[in-house]
Formats: structure tokens, sequence, C-alpha cells
């Protein structure tokens, strides 16, 4: 069973940045994909960012320019680098990994932007 675990979530000002990592059980080289969602109080969860096995990413246009997903299979993690972070950025971020019709979660992150 995989097993995927967040990390670097907490409480930052406006325009600040965090570094959320997605540590994996197994080698990541396995998944199609990877990706980081989140989900704010009230509302449905959504994508965030992306990344393929052949290295393409995707990213929500709210975070374009602003959020940078990268990996490092050696450490079998994922990270999401965020920047110039703002209060509508608040939300539990969970990591997406996909093997074929299979999804696997983590138990999700919280992040709060605030003054």
């Amino acid at each position: 069973q995989v097993q995927l675990v967040e990390s670097g979530g907490g409480l930052v000002q406006p325009g600040g940045s965090l570094r959320l990592s997605c540590a994996a059980s197994g080698s990541i080289f396995s998944f199609n994909a990877m990706g980081w969602y989140r989900q704010a109080p009230g509302k449905g969860r959504e994508s965030v960012a992306v990344i393929t096995s052949g290295g393409t990413t995707n990213y929500a246009d709210s975070v374009k320019g602003r959020f940078t997903i990268s990996r490092e299979y050696a450490k079998n993690t994922v990270y999401l680098q965020m920047n110039s972070l703002k209060p509508e950025d608040t939300a539990v971020y969970y990591c997406n990994a996909r093997s074929g019709p299979s999804g696997y979660w983590g138990q999700g992150t919280q992040v709060t932007v605030s003054s």
C-alpha cells in the first residue's frame, strides 16, 4: 500500500513563502503523475499543481507564476514551492499520486496565510 506523507505547512504572512513536501513510501518512478490539491473551508477540493512522469507540469490559473511543483527521485519526494502567498491560498493541501487506475492521497497539511 502506497503511503504519502505531507509536511511543511504552517502559518505565514501574506507575501511570504512556504515549501510543502510529499514523501512517498515507495519509488515515485511508478506513478503516472503526482500533484497537489487543496481544500478551503466550505469549498471543494481543487487541483493546484500536477507533474507527470514525463515532467509536464500543469497549474491552476490562481497559482501560476507563484507556485512551482518539482520532484526529487532520490528522496521519492515531490515539492510545492509557494511564493507570494495570499490569504485566499489558505487551505488544507493534499498530495496525490496516480498509478494506472489507482489514486493515493496523503493526510493533508494546513496552510494558513494571515497577518
